[in-house]
């Protein structure tokens, strides 16, 4: 499986994309899309816009996950974001490729074990995981790849999940599934 994942920011918007077997993890392509402050922001929705279709166009991925809450403060920083994360939705859309969202809470616990993990302890995580010789920097790209990470890990899950729901449903029908 091929995953891109997408840290949206309005001024740098961090991605990652790995290989997956469920078992291991191979980094493919990670970095950032910065953002020039004295463009408008319609024009930086466009550059992020064809950063990601770039993405797409270079690497083919399989599947999009982007953080699915933004908990801030200022009201003008989550419109923005939730901009950033539109353009991000719409590109992907356009390619025909499934997105699917995280809460921060799911991408730390599936990357680190623990919820309320701080960003240096998802980066380190994700250094391991994807067996790194460094951190992957900015913490932007960190973050897209634990997104990534995760979507691979809660998609494995859901796999065992749903094959152990057919085995009971099959046990309890004398082996026969339909």
């Amino acid at each position: 499986m091929r995953v891109l994942g997408i840290d949206c920011g309005s001024q740098i918007t961090g991605f990652g994309i790995i290989d997956s077997d469920e078992q291991r993890h191979h980094l493919v392509v990670s970095g950032a899309i910065r953002l020039q402050p004295k463009k408008c922001f319609s024009e930086k929705l466009l550059d992020i816009h064809r950063g990601i279709d770039q993405l797409i166009t270079t690497y083919g991925p399989q599947i999009v996950a982007v953080e699915d809450q933004f908990y801030l403060s200022n009201f003008k920083s989550v419109l923005k974001l939730g901009q950033v994360k539109g353009a991000v939705i719409l590109t992907a859309a356009r390619a025909g490729i499934p997105i699917v969202e995280y809460s921060p809470l799911e991408i730390k616990s599936a990357v680190t074990g623990y919820g309320r993990a701080e960003k240096s302890q998802v980066q380190t995580m994700v250094e391991k995981l994807l067996r790194l010789a460094a951190p992957p920097e900015p913490l932007d790209a960190s973050d897209a790849l634990a997104l990534a990470i995760c979507h691979v890990h809660t998609s494995a899950t859901q796999g065992r999940m749903q094959k152990a729901a057919l085995a009971a449903v099959t046990t309890r029908r004398g082996g026969n599934p339909c």
